[in-house]
């Protein structure tokens, strides 16, 4: 039987994580994503499943622990809000360059800086082109629902296991503050020693090319040893984009329009995309669900049969970019933006809709 609750965005990813089986959860508070501890520290899986939570002394703090956690095999997650992410960079592109799993949340605040509690999609660039130094990117997935929030954990996990990269669910304050009916997952045994050292025998038995100690390490001070490094990162990356593309397409096949959005503010366009139709206007929405990889197939083949797109977002304009480079230039791509904190009603998408294309008024 089903267990349906009413909960919030953020505890959703609590729930989730103990019903995984997570090793290790890595904390400090900040809103508006501070529920995902304080709901791990009040349902105290450490008594139930042996899950660690431990808020640490710092961000940066609470990202190394991940580090160790995941060079150890284990699954292990953070969650933070945009400054605190910008605190972790560091160390989340130490483990993608050290080819280890792992989980972290950021429900996004107003910025820049430590700017506002109230909600914002500011942080597409930092989460899709890695925020940190060097060449690499996360998986990055966007939940528009609690729902999906839940979901998404074990999403997360099973894609940054599959491909041995660190994985990112970028959500907005608004999702992480909602409350909705989710459906929990059900409970996953926690693995084993045995478990681990079979699934992830780079982190318990030492093959990870370096001899016979177990060193993971993201430096390496030969330069052509670093390159060929890089290729095979670039080659996961690639394998990636093949695979992993995830995306929601509402009313396009007979779209004269198309809106672009993810999280939360896909779903205000999908309420203005229905008024739009109730009055004849045939406007359809495509919904990114993977930011990376980012499905520009998708957009470039519906570029093909729209006069144009709007890209509606909490912020000054990011996702646009990489709708104009998937577009090529074939139809006009206009941006309509909040920022701040301030989130638009679907009469003002339709609104941008009809400034940017005169024609539809």
């Amino acid at each position: 039987m089903e267990e349906v609750k009413l909960m919030k965005g953020n505890e959703a990813i609590a729930h989730a994580a103990i019903r995984y089986g997570v090793d290790g959860y890595f904390g400090y508070p900040i809103t508006p994503q501070s529920e995902v501890l304080e709901t791990l520290e009040e349902e105290m899986p450490w008594e139930t499943t042996g899950m660690v939570v431990l808020q640490a002394e710092s961000e940066v703090a609470a990202i190394n622990m991940v580090y160790g956690g995941a060079a150890s095999g284990k699954a292990v997650m953070t969650s933070s809000s945009s400054p605190g992410v910008s605190l972790k960079q560091e160390g989340i592109s130490y483990i993608a360059a050290s080819e280890l799993p792992a989980l972290i949340v950021n429900v996004m605040r107003g910025g820049p800086g430590l700017g506002t509690i109230q909600p914002s999609q500011a942080d597409y660039f930092q989460a899709t082109k890695g925020g940190g130094h060097g060449d690499y990117h996360l998986i990055v997935l966007s939940p528009a629902t609690v729902q999906e929030m839940a979901d998404f954990v074990a999403l997360g996990f099973d894609l940054a296991f599959k491909y041995r990269t660190p994985a990112m669910i970028l959500a907005d304050g608004i999702v992480g503050q909602m409350m909705e009916k989710v459906v929990l997952p059900p409970f996953r045994k926690r693995r084993t020693d045995a478990e681990i050292a079979e699934q992830c025998p780079w982190a318990v038995t030492g093959k990870h090319g370096r001899g016979h100690r177990n060193v993971i390490t993201s430096l390496e001070m030969d330069s052509p040893k670093m390159e060929e490094n890089n290729h095979r990162f670039q080659r996961t990356y690639a394998e990636i984009e093949a695979n992993e593309v995830r995306y929601q397409e509402y009313y396009t096949d007979d779209a004269e329009y198309l809106i672009v959005a993810f999280g939360s503010v896909a779903r205000i366009c999908l309420k203005a995309i229905e008024d739009a139709r109730a009055a004849g206007i045939r406007i359809g929405l495509l919904r990114p669900i993977t930011l990376w990889p980012f499905p520009k197939k998708a957009i470039s083949d519906l570029a093909g049969r729209v006069k144009g797109m709007l890209v509606v977002e909490l912020n000054a304009g990011q996702m646009i970019e990489d709708v104009r480079l998937a577009v090529d230039g074939r139809v006009p791509v206009y941006h309509f933006g909040r920022m701040g904190g301030m989130i638009p009603n679907p009469a003002e998408v339709l609104d941008a809709l009809k400034t940017d294309f005169p024609e539809l008024k």
